[in-house]
């Protein structure tokens, strides 16, 4: 499979600030964790991982992604975000996923599963986004680029959003700059929620008694891991 290779290939894309109880050594871990998240199975992971002499439950690698808390690195300065929201199937029943993509790279910035499409929740989405990625409000004319504390930050960014109400009032709220698009650089969004479908499709079963927290662990790690494969 392709995107193992791809994603095997990086063996330092990510860190584990966690300690195994068993004392799995830490090379194990992070191959059972890209080999999971890049398409295998749980069974076929535990498989893989097996032929290497490092004999785990498939609970165990399921508790590796979850611990290892992976979802797209913060410190952004896009000078654009497309935002678009989705119905995904988890556990026979309806989330919405919320996701920002960075138009230019075609990365994920953010994403986050609710329950329902309203300005409560597109309000919380765009404050974590703020936070990971220092998104300043500031008045319409002064978008510039500062420098604090030796990291570059991007204020004023325009966000592009479809004419969702709830999504333009949460804007406002924020004092975040938007325009309504319909096409163009927020197909970027459409077309990584096409892959995120399809392995949440694929993993079906993976969530069948999984509660919403730990679907969207599961779902931030899957962008880290889209991420890594662009």
């Amino acid at each position: 499979m392709p995107e193992i290779s791809r994603l095997s290939g990086g063996s330092d894309c990510f860190e584990l600030a966690f300690v195994e109880r068993e004392a799995t050594p830490n090379w194990a871990m992070k191959l059972g964790i890209r080999l999971h998240l890049a398409g295998l199975s749980l069974s076929n992971t535990v498989s893989e991982l097996d032929r290497f002499g490092v004999d785990r439950a498939r609970s165990t690698v399921h508790n590796w992604v979850q611990k290892a808390d992976l979802q797209p690195s913060g410190g952004k300065n896009p000078d654009h975000v497309a935002v678009d929201e989705t119905v995904i199937q988890i556990n026979d029943q309806q989330y919405w996923l919320y996701a920002a993509v960075d138009p230019n790279t075609n990365k994920f910035l953010h994403v986050k599963l609710g329950t329902a499409q309203n300005r409560g929740l597109s309000e919380l989405f765009f404050g974590e986004l703020r936070e990971k990625h220092d998104v300043e409000d500031v008045p319409r004319n002064q978008g510039f680029l500062v420098c604090e504390r030796d990291v570059l930050r991007l204020v004023n960014a325009v966000f592009l959003v479809d004419g969702a109400p709830w999504l333009q009032e949460a804007l406002r709220r924020h004092g975040l700059r938007f325009q309504h698009v319909t096409h163009g650089n927020r197909n970027a969004v459409e077309r990584l929620y096409k892959e995120i479908k399809r392995r949440t499709n694929q993993f079906a079963n993976h969530f069948r008694h999984a509660d919403p927290a730990t679907a969207e662990t599961w779902l931030l790690a899957q962008a880290f891991c889209q991420n890594q494969l662009i």
